[in-house]
């Protein structure tokens, strides 16, 4: 039996958590949770929203996250709210990625079909992590 759109929510958040938490073995835990072929975008990315089309770009994506950021000290999803909608395959998730000193609210919409992502949209404040990560400089310079 295939993971539902809520349970394939849950194990996304616990994997981002786990990774920002320094552990690299999500990465690939991470990418299993997308189809082959899928339609990942941020639309309120400040470079743009660059779609994410592939199993292994989502790896990349995963890959190149954080790092280890002393200012994401205490990482973790919290206030999480999964709302189902009337298609069994979509969920809308409100939450909050909290850690010490910082709260950034989340919207996630999320199209799961036989236990795997084929479609999301992440909003989430991408500024705000960037000043958490302390790569604001690199962002503003890629702005210009």
């Amino acid at each position: 039996m295939p993971r539902t759109p809520t349970e394939v929510f849950h194990e996304l958040v616990d994997g981002v958590e786990r990774l920002v938490g320094g552990d690299q073995s999500q990465v690939d835990r991470l990418a299993a949770l997308y189809a082959e072929q899928t339609d990942v975008r941020h639309p309120m990315a400040p470079l743009g929203d660059t779609p994410l089309r592939t199993r292994e770009e989502l790896r990349r994506h995963f890959a190149a996250g954080p790092g280890d950021s002393p200012g994401l000290t205490g990482f973790h999803a919290a206030d999480i709210r999964v709302h189902e909608t009337a298609d069994p395959e979509v969920v809308v998730a409100e939450f909050t990625y909290r850690g010490e000193g910082f709260a950034v609210p989340c919207i996630f919409v999320l199209r799961v079909r036989d236990g795997l992502i084929v479609e999301s949209r992440d909003y989430t404040a991408h500024l705000e992590f960037a000043r958490l990560a302390g790569r604001l400089d690199d962002l503003f310079e890629a702005l210009r």
